[in-house]
């Protein structure tokens, strides 16, 4: 469970959340020292400006009263606003009564300035933990008057860090409670992400176990896992297409194989019998399996040249090829066919463009869209080989007139081993198109029941 994308998906979430939130208050911490510390400073640098004023005031009456010390509320201003109160300066006679409580440069550890407001950190006499201070000179006679001491205003620093520890208790309960939010949201988003991808793992898993028909979750919203999904599902579908084709395949090429082997096998044990006797018979019987033996090896060329094509394993040539003398020759191929079955065989050339191909390639084509014309064609029909030249381009049609293709069949033609009547392989089209392609061009079709056939090859000049 460890291991799984479910645990570690959140786990991860929640541990970069815990670790940016922990650096986050971190620094929050390190700020709030600092703005304490300093406002706590500035607060002692003003109340001892104001406290200095009052003492230099009481002073000053002290002294025109002839008074020993100047009074001061200290014990009062001390509870008051809950800090200390210090005096370090020249001494009064008689006594000390003015109310604060008188330390020396050595108890401060800081030689303090005459003119200057200091803070610095001590830790008094009577005191066991630091303090915060500051100090103000104090005067006779306003701000240009003589300075007789200096007045220390003192915080404990244990206060900042109570604030300090209440913050921090603080921003631990939110971490923790943003944790806990976090950690919930981060499991939905866990929950809702990863459902689909285990999905689709237990779908691959059948599908390399070879089955097929497998239910693909539908992803909801889309994102880059529902485009996961919908290719995944198209990839089923299309491994289901691709092995009912090889089921198909096999299928067809095992009949096709099939069927001259069976009659070879049947004259041949004919012969080597004896059963066939007829000089006449037997003659016939040979011509037969000679017949049969040339349409085996015609299967088995085409279902080569199909698996070169589909697998892209067939070399093409590159060659000047004059399509005139091409057409030429294809057309001769089956002029004693169309004279014997009386079909009308005509011949149409617009010029004789060289174009720069694989001949041979072409040729097969060319052949195969002619055989399949006078395989459909009725005797005393009728055949057009026809080519033009226009726009860098070079069209081959073979027109018929012959029953025709139904809009729902033009693309099954093309389709290996699929044939109307069950006679031939089903192979020449299909090979045909495959080679068109990859000698960059098409092949087209205008066909209605009734109507006839037109086989149209677009071929460009030069091939990129």
């Amino acid at each position: 469970m460890l291991n799984s994308l479910r645990f570690r998906l959140p786990a991860l979430f929640l541990a970069g959340i815990a670790l940016a939130g922990l650096v986050t208050s971190l620094i929050a911490l390190r700020l709030f020292q600092d703005y304490t510390r300093n406002e706590t400073l500035a607060e002692l640098r003003q109340e001892a400006r104001g406290l200095a004023q009052l003492y230099g005031e009481s002073a000053v009456r002290a002294s025109d009263e002839d008074k020993a010390a100047p009074t001061f509320a200290a014990a009062k201003l001390e509870a008051a606003t809950g800090d200390l109160l210090y005096y370090v300066g020249q001494t009064f006679s008689p006594g000390e009564d003015s109310g604060l409580t008188r330390l020396t440069s050595a108890d401060i550890g800081v030689q303090l300035q005459g003119t200057d407001v200091m803070t610095f950190e001590f830790e008094p006499p009577s005191e066991e933990r630091p303090f915060l201070a500051a100090s103000h000179p104090l005067r006779l006679g306003g701000d240009t008057g003589t300075v007789f001491g200096h007045l220390i205003v003192a915080k404990p620093k244990a206060e900042l860090r109570d604030a300090w520890v209440t913050l921090l208790s603080r921003l631990a309960v939110a971490f923790l409670v943003g944790l806990v939010v976090v950690g919930a949201l981060a499991l939905y988003l866990s929950r809702r992400l990863t459902g689909p991808v285990l999905a689709l793992s237990d779908a691959a898993d059948e599908v390399a176990e070879g089955r097929y028909d497998v239910d693909v979750p539908v992803v909801p919203g889309g994102g880059e896992i529902g485009h996961l999904s919908e290719r995944f599902r198209e990839m089923a579908l299309r491994l289901a297409e691709a092995e009912e084709r090889e089921r198909n395949f096999l299928m067809s090429v095992s009949h096709e194989l099939r069927t001259p082997l069976t009659a070879i096998r049947g004259h041949v044990a004919a012969l080597r019998e004896g059963v066939v006797t007829d000089p006449e018979a037997a003659e016939e019987s040979l011509e037969i399996v000679a017949a049969e033996a040339e349409r085996l090896g015609r299967l088995v060329g085409d279902v080569l040249d199909l698996a070169k094509l589909d697998a892209h394993r067939f070399t093409v040539l590159t060659e000047e090829v004059d399509m005139g003398r091409l057409l030429e020759r294809a057309y001769s191929t089956f002029a004693e066919e169309a004279r014997h079955r009386g079909i009308e065989y005509t011949q149409e050339l617009d010029g004789a463009p060289v174009i720069v191909s694989d001949g041979d390639r072409v040729l097969q084509i060319i052949s195969n869209l002619l055989s399949n014309a006078f395989r459909w064609t009725p005797d005393g029909g009728r055949i057009d080989l026809e080519l033009t030249s226009a726009n860098g381009t070079v069209t081959i049609d073979v027109a018929d007139t012959g029953p025709g293709i139904g809009l729902d069949q033009h693309d099954r033609i093309f389709r290996p081993f699929w044939s109307t009547d069950g006679r031939g392989t089903g192979l020449g089209l299909p090979i045909a198109r495959e080679l068109a392609v990859a000698l960059g061009g098409r092949i087209e079709l205008d066909s209605e029941v009734g109507r006839g056939s037109r086989f149209r090859l677009v071929l460009p000049e030069r091939r990129s």
